[in-house]
């Protein structure tokens, strides 16, 4: 048996050796189709790593509530619009008390806007975040010099005008010297006013935005002070001069973040997540429905939309590799056609010699599996090579033109592409499956001729 197997694919590799371009071609139809559905399985892997590694850097255990400004126009006088809307510090202390600390294990107020930054002649636009020191952790932020934000620097009255610079910032103001215990001026709301420098914080990668939901931020560019000195200082209203007038808002908060106490159980830790959100969309609801201006958010909600897109991204690849596939299987079926009909005497030899019509057909099916299986190996080994073509592409792209590389989102410049070795085995298999497919109707037809007539072919 195994002797008549090998003698099987002896015959049908000489054969296919016989016809070496024609071999080829319908070899790489195959080869291209198992290559597009890692490739593009693996690019689809890298972007989901990447859009959950975003979300990690949240934390998988937070609830973010945010302040969303309504569509509709704010009130006000000839050329001067009024907005009021937002979280309220009445909502802040409302999720202390009602939450706690046993079902939180910390609750994050942050109010923030654009401002200019100013020292010795030099300046820099920028965002003033009024936060409180677990906004540090929270952020993952790392400090370089000095401290960041105490709970003593919120609890003095009246304030004291600290500051913690971020890494961008402190860079620009103060290229060559240490900006610890300097003042730097802090232009808002039509005001000006001078902050001691208590801290800087070291470089760390922007967080891009996620659909909808998450905002884009450059921690790189911010300035952080303590949050009642925010509301003591500058105050909740921020005017805007804008073209025929003038803007004016009034926030108390852009942002509270809370960190629910995890389980040592994942299951577990994401029905606290959903019970605690449950509360807070509950108490927003009750104190924003008319506005709707304030937007509950939950981590694992995007994770399951990331995972979601993932796998919708995963059967589009396999979709468009397989229609490649099938292709290359049209390919197989037309030089198993041809094949059929150069060796029409030799099969006649064949069956006069004694070979039944199921030996005529293993063999033309042989042949079918060889190409498919010789193609998708080859399909293999180009479908692993996708990391190191991706790693020359970027390495090309910052050597050409190194300024276009650099002003590339974090989230792209580090995108890698994962293999999985699921679409591996399974556009293999697939491989295989259409050799079989497409080479049976060339095999039956073999096995169909009538002898007599085959060896009286010329």
């Amino acid at each position: 048996m195994l002797t008549k197997l090998f003698l099987t694919v002896r015959i049908g590799v000489y054969s296919l050796l016989l016809h070496k371009l024609r071999t080829f071609l319908a070899m790489l139809g195959i080869m291209i189709g198992i290559t597009a559905v890692i490739w593009l399985v693996a690019g689809g892997e890298g972007v989901s790593f990447q859009a959950q590694k975003q979300l990690a850097d949240l934390g998988a255990t937070n609830i973010i509530i945010r302040s969303v400004k309504p569509a509709a126009g704010g009130s006000g006088g000839r050329g001067f619009q009024f907005l009021e809307y937002g979280l309220l510090r009445e909502d802040l202390e409302r999720l202390r008390s009602t939450l706690g600390s046993q079902r939180v294990d910390q609750i994050v107020p942050m109010r923030y806007f654009n401002c200019e930054f100013r020292f010795e002649g030099r300046s820099i636009e920028g965002r003033l975040v009024g936060c409180t020191k677990e906004y540090l952790e929270l952020n993952r932020l790392t400090i370089d010099r000095g401290r960041f934000i105490s709970d003593t620097d919120n609890a003095n009255f009246p304030p004291e005008n600290f500051c913690v610079l971020g890494d961008g910032i402190a860079s620009a103001l103060f290229p060559l010297e240490n900006p610890l215990d300097h003042s730097v001026e802090i232009l808002s709301a039509n005001k000006y006013e001078f902050y001691r420098i208590v801290g800087t914080t070291l470089s760390r990668d922007p967080t891009a935005a996620i659909g909808g939901s998450l905002e884009s931020q450059d921690f790189n560019r911010d300035v952080y002070i303590p949050i009642e000195t925010l509301w003591s200082r500058i105050g909740d209203s921020v005017n805007t001069s804008r073209t025929g007038g003038i803007e004016g808002e009034v926030v108390e908060l852009n942002q509270i973040t809370l960190t629910v106490a995890s389980a040592e159980d994942r299951d577990e830790t994401g029905r606290k997540v959903e019970q605690v959100a449950g509360v807070v969309r509950f108490l927003m609801d009750k104190n924003h429905e008319k506005k709707q201006d304030a937007a509950v958010i939950v981590p694992q909600e995007l994770l399951r939309q990331a995972e979601l897109l993932s796998l919708m991204f995963r059967v589009l690849s396999f979709v468009i590799g397989s229609i490649s596939l099938i292709v290359g299987g049209i390919g197989i079926m037309n030089i198993m056609l041809a094949t059929v009909s150069e060796r029409i005497r030799e099969i006649g030899i064949r069956r006069a010699l004694g070979a039944k019509q199921r030996d005529i057909i293993a063999q033309f099916l042989v042949e079918s599996i060889v190409l498919t299986t010789v193609g998708g190996l080859f399909g293999v080994i180009c479908g692993f090579a996708v990391r190191p073509f991706f790693t020359f592409v970027k390495g090309s792209i910052a050597y050409v033109n190194p300024s276009t590389f650099d002003a590339l989102p974090p989230a792209i410049s580090e995108l890698e592409p994962i293999i999985d070795l699921t679409s591996v085995f399974v556009s293999f298999g697939v491989a295989v499956f259409v050799g079989v497919a497409f080479g049976l109707y060339p095999a039956y037809r073999a096995a169909k001729m009538d002898p007599i007539e085959a060896l009286r072919h010329e």
